[in-house]
């Protein structure tokens, strides 16, 4: 039975595949289409329809129904996917499976071996008026370029984020629980470690770079 046959519109807006190894992989879409076009074949459960119609925002919208042709790719559909009471996504069989979008990018990160987080952010100056709320500013006193500063703190939040979603516990704190360890630049990955509650873990964090975005994934 064939389940799927957006084949023709997969050839320009799937940005990325990356397989993290062989029980993970990250699907990164580029949302050029309209509406009506990724609507096409995609069958949404009576809530989730009612979600999308809720949205207010278009690229909200897009972005929502981009999200489920990724999951189309890892061979899942919408009725496949539920949340938890944090809001934590998983998978019915047991897979799991992280969520970002940001503007015209959206990503997921699927592992049937670990648990994952992923997180899409556009570098932007912004950044540098928010950085003192996630990580601590002295660690940066050494890149004076401006442009580099804001590629890396979009990193270290786009890792904290990803963090933050994969481990899903209420009143984890960017700032106070989330340690990435430094990188540089061009080292594309990084490891990371968590302390909440009296324990501690240890987790790796993996880079990307398109179109002025940031991306991160965990696991």
């Amino acid at each position: 039975m064939q389940r799927y046959k957006f084949t023709l519109l997969l050839v320009v807006p799937l940005h990325k595949t990356i397989t993290v190894s062989e029980d993970t992989k990250v699907y990164l879409w580029k949302v050029t289409e309209t509406e009506k076009e990724l609507a096409q074949n995609i069958a949404l459960t009576p809530h989730c329809q009612e979600r999308m119609e809720d949205m207010k925002s278009q690229m909200h919208r897009k972005a929502f129904l981009s999200i489920r042709h990724l999951m189309a790719l890892a061979g899942y559909e919408d009725k496949h996917l539920f949340y938890n009471e944090f809001g934590k996504p998983f998978l019915v069989d047991g897979t799991h499976i992280s969520i970002s979008h940001s503007h015209n990018f959206t990503g997921i990160v699927v592992s049937k071996a670990h648990k994952v987080g992923i997180d899409i952010e556009k570098q932007r100056e912004k950044i540098l008026r928010i950085a003192h709320k996630f990580t601590p500013l002295y660690e940066y006193r050494t890149i004076a370029n401006t442009e580099a500063l804001i590629l890396k703190l979009t990193q270290v939040w786009c890792a904290k984020e990803s963090l933050y979603k994969l481990f899903a516990q209420p009143g984890l704190s960017f700032l106070n629980h989330i340690v990435v360890n430094d990188f540089g630049l061009g080292d594309g990955k990084t490891t990371a470690k968590i302390y909440f509650d009296g324990s501690k873990s240890t987790y790796e964090v993996q880079f990307d770079e398109f179109d002025g975005f940031s991306c991160a994934f965990a696991f």
